[in-house]
């Protein structure tokens, strides 16, 4: 059984070198959705019985591990050491500096990494994370699937 929770949440970037648009400091208002898969869970007494996993857990993992992270930041290519210098030069600005440039491809890869091992059997249910989909925009998306990011 396969399961999606999606949590929402605003960050800017910027995409170095790229020929339009991107290249510029702007902001998008990002959907995460995660997609677990496991057995649905049929112990007499518990909770989560007829769940694969309740869906406040999935949000609270990926809110407190990716969500929260990026909310609110400006994501940046470590790279990028122009832009890099000049947030850290902002006091206080929430900055939060990749390895990779932000792309929409590149953020899910990252957001897949940081939560696979956080959901993995978490149940007991041979729980595992199948995909991450980012949305950039409601037309645009990326996904990182468990058979692609091992």
């Amino acid at each position: 059984m396969r399961i999606t929770r999606k949590l929402e949440f605003d960050a800017g970037h910027r995409i170095p070198d790229h020929k339009s648009q991107c290249r510029h400091l702007h902001g998008h208002r990002y959907v995460l959705e995660v997609t677990l898969a496991g057995d649905v869970i049929d112990v007499e007494g518990d909770s989560n019985r007829g769940m694969v996993m309740d869906f406040a857990d999935v949000k609270a993992i990926a809110k407190e591990h990716v969500v929260d992270k990026w909310d609110h930041a400006f994501l940046v290519f470590r790279g990028d050491t122009k832009v890099v210098d000049f947030l850290n030069a902002l006091p206080d600005h929430k900055t939060v500096i990749l390895d990779l440039i932000p792309t929409a491809e590149n953020l899910a890869a990252t957001a897949f990494r940081i939560l696979e091992p956080l959901y993995r059997d978490a149940y007991g249910n041979d729980l595992k994370l199948e995909r991450v989909r980012l949305y950039e925009t409601p037309n645009c998306w990326a996904d990182a699937m468990r058979s692609e990011t091992r």
